[in-house]
Order: structure tokens, then C-alpha cells, then sequence
């Protein structure tokens, strides 16, 4: 397994969101980065740094208009009068219509969809270098150097949509490196056909809205039930994609307080499915906030748990790119990802 990371992804540290309409500190900071290279470097792998791949990759799954947006949002907000030192929107448009605003006020409601997910002078610098990981991992793996490559991405990316940023998400890391592997699959004769399995605790409803549409990408989530939890508005089991891409979107929300067991139960279920859709790479999103003592605490998954977890992703037998998303007891990562490699790299036939 090859690991990636790029010392960028620390300059990004946004301060509070709302939480039930009081202000609280973001959880998604950099020393989540820190713990995880901690540990990658006490396992005495290589790490390697992301070189940059330019915009394209980028606007291969988000819109021009949304990328242009997230490098020039903060320089525009503070050139304003009195303004914060981090862009937080205070508008929405109550529904979308072609009319889209030239103002930065206007742009940051039409483009950030909560208050997760502010935006500071290091987020640009950031998200793009969290991008370039997810992107070298991809292409690590699709070109066939190595079977499997762990991107170390920070900030995350699966809230991300086409054109919003939310849930501490601005680019979407795991379906930039789906994208980007789908040619160089192709350019070897393989089936340009990737999964993507998201198992953080929260709905990866970014990625789904980016391949909703689309049968060369099977997306799976398993996540707490949306009902009552973030992303609240996407992840239910009716949400099966639409036109060609009807059936390849499925959801498998679990009650709040779901416990280990039934947990990697649905993760074995979502590996069935991906086994029966036969795709030539795999795509995984891999949250630690399922993690028994993580503050965002629903589930129940122990240390020990995230090792079954990674010998179950390792058993697929497929190319693996796993992809960092969220995790927010920064004291449990080390050991968490060290469960989880370990299962996995113990597990590869």
C-alpha cells in the first residue's frame, strides 16, 4: 500500500459552526492530519507528497463557476467593510433558478449550503492540496503501481456537491479520484467501472449527487438514518439515482446508536453488492466519527472494529483507494487507523 499526504492540508483551521443555533468550535482541524502522519510514520511507511494536478481534475466533477468561487471567496469577503475574517453564508436561495448572483455575499449562499463549512485565508490552499492526494492515490492504483493507496485528505470531502460546500467538505476528494481513475482504467483495456463505499457516520450526499445520474459508478452509504442527522435532507433508501444511473445510488442508513455488529453487517451487505457490479477499482470513503468515543458519538464501533472493517475491504480482492473523511476524536486516530491497516494488510489475498 502506497500513502499519500501533503503538508498543505494543515493550513486550513476554520473556527465555529452552529450547533442547534449556538456557536461551537469546528472539530475538523488540522491536528486530525497530525495524528493520522503520527501514526503512518511510527508504522515506518514512506510518505509520500501529492504533486499538483492542476484544475482539471476539479472541474471534471464540479462546476467552473463553484471552483472559481472557493479560490477567490475569501480575498473578495474581506475587501468588503467590516466583514468577518471567515466567509460564513447569512443568505440561501430558498430554491435554485438559472439567476445566479455576482456578488460574494449572494455566491456564498448560493455555494455553502450549512455553517460547517467556512471558509478562511488557508482553505483554498488547503482543499486543493487535499484534491492532489486523493488524485495521486487514484492514479497510483488505476495505473497499476501499487494495489492499494490510502490518501491522507484533510479537509474531507464527501459533503461536497457539484457546486456546495458544507458538513466541513469543499472538494470532494473521493469522487475526484473515482473521475480522475475512469480513463487511465480505460487507457489500460480494463472496464472504465469504479465503486465508491462511503462508511462515515454521515451520508455522503455529495458524492451521490455528483454520480446520481451515472451507471459507470456504483455509489453505496452506509450512515446514520438522515431522519433525525446530518445531512438530513439525502440519504434514504428511496434515493436509488436517476435516469442511467437509476439503481447504481444505494443507501442503507442504520438507526442512531447502532452498535458494531450490525454495522460491518451492512458494510458486508454494500461489498455483495459491489462484488455483483464487478468494477476494475474501488473507491472507499473511510470515516472514523463511527468510532464508539468520537464526539459526533451514534454508532458503536470499537478500535478492534475498525480492524474487521479493513480485513472486510481488503477481502474484496479489488484496487483500493481509500480515501480519509471524518473522524473527530483526535486522540483515538492513531490507533483507529492503525486497526484498520493492519486488518487490511493482514487480509490481502
Amino acid at each position: 500500500m502506497r500513502f499519500i499526504h501533503h503538508p498543505d492540508s494543515l493550513s486550513h483551521r476554520p473556527p465555529t459552526y452552529l450547533v442547534r443555533g449556538e456557536p461551537r468550535p469546528v472539530p475538523e482541524v488540522p491536528e486530525r492530519a497530525t495524528a493520522l502522519a503520527g501514526q503512518l510514520r511510527l508504522r515506518g511507511v514512506g510518505l509520500d507528497i501529492a504533486p499538483a494536478y492542476g484544475p482539471a481534475p476539479l472541474t471534471a466533477v464540479h462546476t467552473p463557476d463553484y471552483v472559481a468561487f472557493l479560490e477567490t471567496a475569501h480575498a473578495r469577503w474581506i475587501a468588503q467593510p467590516a466583514a468577518s475574517a471567515a466567509v460564513i453564508p447569512n443568505v440561501h436561495p430558498f430554491n435554485r433558478t438559472p439567476s445566479y448572483p455576482t456578488g460574494i455575499i449572494g455566491q456564498v449562499g448560493y455555494h455553502v449550503f450549512d455553517t460547517a463549512a467556512p471558509i478562511v485565508a488557508g482553505t483554498w490552499v488547503a482543499v486543493r492540496a487535499s484534491a492532489d492526494v486523493a488524485v495521486h492515490a487514484a492514479m497510483v492504483v488505476a495505473n497499476g503501481e501499487a494495489d492499494a493507496a490510502y490518501a491522507l485528505c484533510r479537509p474531507p470531502g464527501h459533503h461536497a456537491t457539484r457546486d456546495g460546500a458544507g458538513g466541513f467538505c469543499y472538494l470532494n476528494n473521493a469522487a475526484i479520484a473515482g473521475q480522475s481513475a475512469l480513463p487511465v482504467l480505460a487507457a489500460r483495456g480494463m472496464a472504465p467501472r469504479i465503486a465508491i463505499l462511503d462508511v462515515d457516520l454521515h451520508h455522503g450526499n455529495g458524492t451521490q449527487d455528483i454520480f446520481y445520474d451515472r451507471d459507470d459508478v456504483l455509489m453505496i452509504s452506509v450512515h446514520a438514518d438522515p431522519d433525525a442527522f446530518y445531512p438530513f435532507f439525502s440519504g434514504y433508501r428511496h434515493e436509488r439515482g436517476c435516469a442511467r444511473g437509476l439503481g447504481y445510488t444505494i443507501n442503507r442508513p442504520l438507526p442512531l446508536g447502532t452498535e458494531e455488529t450490525p454495522f460491518l453487517e451492512a458494510v458486508g451487505a454494500s461489498l455483495a453488492d459491489v462484488a455483483r457490479f464487478g468494477p476494475s477499482l474501488l473507491v472507499l470513503s473511510l470515516g472514523f466519527d463511527t468510532f464508539i468515543g468520537d464526539p459526533m458519538a451514534t454508532f458503536g464501533v470499537t478500535t478492534p472494529g475498525f480492524g474487521r472493517l479493513g480485513a472486510m475491504i481488503a477481502q474484496s480482492g479489488l484496487p483500493t483507494v481509500v480515501v480519509q473523511e471524518g473522524g473527530y476524536c483526535v486522540d483515538a486516530l492513531p490507533a483507529n487507523l492503525a486497526a484498520f491497516l493492519d486488518g487490511f494488510e493482514a487480509n490481502r489475498p
